[in-house]
């Protein structure tokens, strides 16, 4: 095993307050899909919402996900492959499109990644494109050893 984890970054702004009702199916299946998630093989470690910190990087209307997994099949296989998906497909009735809105990257294994940290990946893949810095499912990167 290497010494690191694939860390995960995607954003979505939202169309309507949190508790707005047309975001109520949405919020009723996020304890669902954040548990499936905590169960996946492969999970290590989410960010739990801390509206402190996402709003020193984020605007107040982005929804920030950011995880570490132990391999990209893994979190492949969560976000295509589970209940995940089907939420997903329900995604522009809740959320407006923000150009790039996810990235990977390789992390040191032993801590999370902070989320200023992320944002500079996204920011790095919407500047310069997939790299080993930042990529995506469809142009990924092997781990810096590997």
């Amino acid at each position: 095993m290497s010494g690191f984890v694939i860390a995960q970054l995607n954003i979505a702004r939202m169309r309507y307050q949190i508790d707005a009702p047309e975001m109520a199916d949405f919020v009723a299946n996020l304890d669902h899909i954040n548990a499936l998630a905590e169960a996946a093989p492969g999970f290590v470690w989410r960010f739990i919402s801390d509206s402190d910190v996402e709003a020193e990087v984020f605007e107040a209307d982005i929804l920030v996900n950011l995880s570490t997994w132990t391999d990209v099949e893994s979190l492949y296989h969560y976000v295509y492959g589970t209940a995940h998906a089907d939420i997903m497909r329900s995604r522009k009735q809740w959320f407006d499109p923000v150009g790039t809105h996810s990235v990977m990257w390789w992390h040191p294994s032993g801590s999370p990644p902070q989320l200023n940290v992320a944002k500079q990946r996204l920011d790095i893949l919407t500047s310069q494109g997939p790299g080993p810095q930042a990529f995506t499912f469809k142009k990924k990167f092997d781990a810096p050893g590997q």
